[in-house]
């Protein structure tokens, strides 16, 4: 689980001066981060890591995107006491109680603390770092500790990991900094699982089901893994090359070298619409293979941050949240929708999609959230990934920039998760662009202050414009396996 203590395996070697203690660490999402944190101090005897949905300080917790998550005060309530603080942290109703009245009270994300009777964490301190900066670099490892690391090392996470934007950003930054030997030791898996299957894998996430092969026996590759670095085994069978993914749909692992290598191809679909109808499933837009030639007129949609319609579908937990349609169905006039033709053949997509739009907003700061799916042939939906963009923070994560309203900008959205999947003949691509209004993600009243610190008193209704023409083309991009 998420406070899992780091374990230690050990082996011992005589020698004519004294035993030689080889040390590792596993363990999951905090005893993943926790990992980094003690081979970035390289002591001596560490000979191998294998961190599991690791999370990166700054970039995964306590924000994603820069948009912070009420979840955090859950978090801290269980690690904030002598001891773990277990079943108040599994009531979720009770913590859905708490986001709901942060949510319906329009009251600012710094009273969190408050309202969960808990003023003894982190939280207020950790809110006022709202980016990136020294105070969440001093718990990561540099560039230069990353082109240090020479110990052999096994990254695990999955495609609805919430840990994966953390576990990435590590293995991304060591193939960015790292020397050769380094970067040749190190092994990455992503598998189709959440953040808890990248321990104990199930068949089942999120409404979906896969097949035997994606119930990867991990405890006896840890063995075979400690057994090759530690002992004089063979590397484990299953890691055929540097990277191992898993394809859904085709229910199958592949293999690549480099994460640049894994799609052979680039796609991109162009979004249109006729008469600037594109505000929900029903009347959407579209997508397609076709730049736009032509002026055509922007499509539009307004987001009130006052519009507490949206936590009626957050009553409770969605256990479907892969397959369900709720929240893309019902957008409140706060979104806009396009779908793709048919794909004539079964296609594999597999790595990271990027978005590009050009967008005006007539407020100095508003919030973007950006979901893919697939709608399958019998109607039934499928949701490959989304990412999520604060406007302030459009050419930077790490300078805050306002937007000028009016001001029409290109937006990159280029924080996909990663994920693969056999995309099935017949089913076409869904792309929803809303601004995020929920329970549970920081609030953004849009007033262009300190995020954190305003509340309905501070609120504007945004207008956003999504331009499609000739000038200013705004298109999908699509990772292909050919």
């Amino acid at each position: 689980n998420d406070t899992a203590t780091t374990e230690i395996y050990t082996t011992s070697q005589s020698s004519a001066a004294s035993d030689v203690y080889k040390r590792q660490m596993w363990g999951g999402s905090y005893a993943g981060y926790d990992q980094w944190a003690t081979a970035k101090e390289f002591p001596p005897h560490l000979a191998t890591i294998v961190p599991a949905a690791a999370a990166f300080a700054g970039v995964d917790f306590p924000m994603w995107r820069n948009i912070a998550y009420p979840y955090e005060i859950q978090w801290q309530t269980l690690t904030s006491g002598v001891t773990a603080n277990f079943n108040l942290f599994g009531e979720s109703d009770y913590w859905i109680q708490i986001f709901r009245t942060l949510y319906m009270d329009h009251r600012p994300f710094t009273d969190l603390p408050v309202l969960a009777g808990n003023l003894t964490t982190k939280f207020s301190e950790w809110a006022a770092h709202p980016y990136p900066d020294a105070y969440w670099d001093s718990m990561n490892p540099t560039d230069e500790e990353f082109a240090r690391f020479e110990i052999p090392i096994l990254t695990i996470t999955g495609h609805y990991d919430g840990d994966q934007p953390g576990a990435m950003e590590y293995y991304r930054r060591h193939m960015r900094h790292g020397s050769q030997e380094g970067k040749g030791l190190h092994y990455l898996i992503i598998g189709p699982w959440d953040h808890a299957g990248t321990r104990t894998p199930r068949k089942e996430v999120g409404g979906l089901t896969f097949g035997d092969a994606s119930m990867l026996d991990l405890n006896d590759l840890h063995l075979q893994w400690y057994d090759w670095t530690m002992k004089d085994g063979e590397k484990p069978d299953f890691l055929e090359n540097r990277i191992a993914y898993f394809v859904a749909g085709a229910d199958a692992w592949k293999y690549a070298e480099s994460l640049e290598s894994v799609a052979t191809d680039r796609g991109k679909l162009y979004l249109s619409s006729v008469g600037g109808r594109a505000n929900d499933a029903f009347h959407s837009g579209s997508m397609s293979p076709e730049a736009p030639e032509a002026d055509v007129p922007p499509d539009v949609y307004v987001y009130d941050p006052l519009d507490i319609r949206p936590a009626e579908l957050e009553t409770e937990g969605i256990p479907n949240s892969l397959t369900d349609q709720r929240l893309a169905l019902n957008l409140f006039g706060n979104g806009l929708v396009y779908h793709s033709d048919v794909f004539s053949e079964d296609t594999e997509i597999s790595g990271y999609l990027k978005f590009e739009a050009w967008l005006a907003i007539d407020v100095p700061d508003t919030d973007f959230q950006v979901d893919v799916y697939e709608i399958l042939l019998d109607g039934s939906s499928v949701r490959l990934a989304g990412d999520m963009m604060r406007a302030r923070y459009r050419e930077s994560l790490r300078e805050p920039k306002l937007v000028t309203p009016g001001e029409v900008n290109r937006y990159v959205f280029d924080g996909f998760y990663f994920f693969s999947r056999k995309i099935a003949r017949g089913s076409r691509l869904r792309r929803v662009l809303n601004s995020p209004n929920s329970i549970g993600l920081q609030n953004n009243y849009n007033g262009g202050g300190v995020v954190a610190e305003e509340s309905g008193a501070d609120a504007r209704t945004a207008q956003v414009t999504l331009y499609h023409d000739a000038e200013r083309p705004s298109c999908l991009e699509l990772p292909l396996v050919r």
